[in-house]
């Protein structure tokens, strides 16, 4: 089946599809960008990706930034044409193609728009069953880890080093032990007394929509929510850890390097929130999901 993206005006094929050797998203890494979960043709939490994209555009200075309504008619269009029910919507903005130099070209550039879709989502049933294995890594990201730039070769070279061992994904630990989040998720634990901790907003992390989403959904099951930092130490001591994403929906942790995670099974309040999550994704209606901000 022929797939279709979006590059700057043109609905074209993807093999087709094209942005200028001059680009600032090409040359600096000079964009940003924003990965939405599609679930029975529906986007989730569209209304968080929108705020977070505009809020990385305000963050890097873009003069002439795209609309959501805009952003949002492109997306609904793609996913129509590529037929997608379950998958991702991938949508990247640059600052816009000029001459290479470092300092910004200028307000009369405008902002290059590409987006594609593609199936899939979610973690395979194995990972939902067994939960899956993290291999701690030293988080060496810029320190503006709060903007979803496209800037992600130390996310790749992390997420690399964890599939050479066969572990799913990285925990990124600072030079002082404490834990930011993964290469490509955001960490939760379970502490002793059942409540749960995950890291507090703020330049160290990216705010994941995924987390806001599983922080109110565990407020409306009763369950204690906290922001706090914590050590891998902590980490490796907990009842039980946690990865929440776009992609990973709410994944059981069991493994970090050589240490089982409590039983090695996952955990009783991490399934508890996916089948929540499961839960929330089911109730969207298409014709709702696309109305939103």
């Amino acid at each position: 089946m022929t797939r279709f993206a979006y590059v700057n005006g043109r609905y074209e094929t993807q093999s087709a599809a094209s942005v200028s050797i001059e680009d600032r998203g090409y040359q600096f890494a000079d964009g940003v960008y924003e990965v939405v979960a599609l679930w029975n043709g529906c986007p989730i939490d569209l209304l968080g990706h929108m705020d977070r994209l505009e809020r990385s555009m305000a963050e890097v200075q873009f003069p002439n930034p795209p609309s959501r309504m805009a952003l949002k008619v492109i997306a609904r269009e793609l996913v129509r044409l590529n037929r997608i029910r379950t998958g991702i919507l991938y949508i990247q903005i640059n600052r816009g193609a000029a001459p290479r130099n470092h300092p910004f070209p200028g307000d009369h550039i405008n902002c290059s728009v590409v987006m594609t879709v593609r199936h899939g989502l979610g973690p395979s049933d194995t990972e939902i069953e067994n939960g899956v294995a993290l291999k701690v890594e030293e988080d060496q990201r810029w320190r503006r880890r709060d903007i979803k730039t496209i800037g992600l070769l130390p996310n790749v070279l992390t997420k690399q080093a964890a599939k050479s061992v066969g572990a799913f994904e990285a925990l990124l630990v600072n030079p002082d032990g404490t834990v930011t989040e993964a290469s490509a998720a955001n960490v939760w634990l379970v502490d002793a007394g059942g409540d749960l901790v995950t890291r507090p907003l703020g330049l160290d992390i990216l705010g994941g929509i995924t987390r806001a989403r599983v922080m109110a959904l565990a407020a409306d099951a009763g369950r204690k929510v906290r922001e706090a930092t914590f050590t891998l130490d902590q980490v490796l001591a907990a009842r039980e850890v946690f990865l929440t994403g776009t992609t990973t929906f709410v994944l059981p942790v069991t493994k970090i390097d050589h240490t089982v995670i409590a039983n090695g099974h996952p955990g009783e309040i991490a399934c508890d929130l996916r089948d929540r999550y499961q839960a929330f994704l089911n109730a969207h209606e298409p014709d709702t999901s696309w109305h939103v901000g």
